[in-house]
């Protein structure tokens, strides 16, 4: 049986060790809530609404490396690939209220609604007021018509990246939240693996494919795709990836975007970059401009081999908050 190999001390350690390392790298701009796998600012402006985000780890750099100025205050971190307690989700809340409450941002899975709704109610009855933004990007995961059942993947990124500016310029919860909801609304997502990754406390990979094999709408755990098919070529697999993707009927001619190009964890820039060549020609055949482009590792599952291509669609209020500076271990424009 295949066990990967993996540079670690003791597998149940992975999660604290990580954050120790990711800490450091902040260099003193974020520090750990004691006893919790929650990260927080070291500095948050009095009366600022807060932005708590958060899942399971070994996504790095999501959600961890996303806490920043003008990005999130705080981050709940659970296990691998599981989500954060309610405990750790409170703390963070409270350490990164100022008074005015906090959106909490989030990837749409059971176990992250269960604990973050627990949390929230926890931080009401301590009289910190909480609204909720499930990120449901994945077009793979559900039919339009219950979008609010599809998963959260790399969307995640964009919806943070405007709830902080948000936050950190609007002093009112509701229309931070309403935002970042916006955001949220206007994002969509899919993914495709050629390669299962690992769990570091095993080595065990997260399911099965064959060398010829692709998975088509792959979450971001290992779920299952929409499909399975022969692996093709880069530009015929960009053509069927970015037509499900505007099939769900966000994005038309005259439309501008930001897209993403995520790494799943072992795929490489090379790759990234013929994809992106593809879409960006089929992108302009239909009239759709690109403001910007984000290629690299955003959300990763351990070794995975894949990607995902995220867009998001932008009108003057969004791009407003988007080129808004922002500085954090995964993100910095300026």
């Amino acid at each position: 049986m295949y066990r990967a190999k993996k540079i670690i001390n003791h597998p149940r350690n992975v999660v604290d060790e990580l954050i120790d390392g990711m800490v450091l790298a902040y260099h003193g701009s974020i520090r750990r809530i004691e006893g919790t796998g929650a990260i927080v600012r070291t500095e948050i402006a009095d009366g600022k609404v807060g932005l708590v985000i958060g899942g399971g780890s070994g996504h790095e750099p999501l959600f961890h490396g996303l806490v920043g100025d003008n990005l999130a205050d705080a981050a709940a971190c659970g296990a691998i690939f599981a989500a954060p307690t309610p405990d750790t989700i409170l703390a963070a809340i409270k350490s990164a209220d100022r008074g005015r409450g906090a959106v909490l941002v989030y990837g749409n899975y059971a176990g992250d609604n269960m604990n973050f709704d627990m949390a929230a109610e926890l931080a009401d009855a301590e009289g910190i007021e909480t609204r909720t933004v499930r990120v449901w990007d994945d077009v793979a995961a559900a039919p339009k018509a219950e979008i609010d059942k599809r998963r959260g993947i790399a969307g995640d990124v964009f919806v943070i990246k405007i709830a902080g500016a948000a936050a950190a310029t609007i002093a009112h919860l509701d229309e931070v939240h309403r935002i970042a909801s916006k955001a949220r609304d206007n994002v969509r997502s899919l993914g495709v693996s050629i390669r299962a990754g690992s769990l570091p406390e095993t080595g065990e990979l997260t399911f099965e494919l064959a060398d010829d094999e692709i998975e088509i709408g792959m979450g971001a755990h290992g779920e299952p795709g929409v499909a399975r098919e022969k692996l093709k070529p880069a530009d015929a697999l960009a053509d069927q990836m970015l037509a499900t993707i505007l099939d769900d009927g966000l994005v038309r001619s005259g439309d501008e975007i930001c897209l993403m190009l995520n790494d799943l964890g072992a795929t490489t820039m090379m790759e990234l970059l013929i994809v992106n060549r593809r879409l960006r020609r089929n992108l302009g055949d239909q009239g759709i401009n690109v403001f910007d482009t984000k290629i690299g590792s955003w959300l990763t599952t351990q070794e995975m081999a894949g990607f995902s291509i995220t867009i998001m669609k932008l009108d003057d209020e969004l791009k407003t908050h988007y080129t808004m500076p922002a500085r954090s271990w995964a993100w910095t424009s300026w």
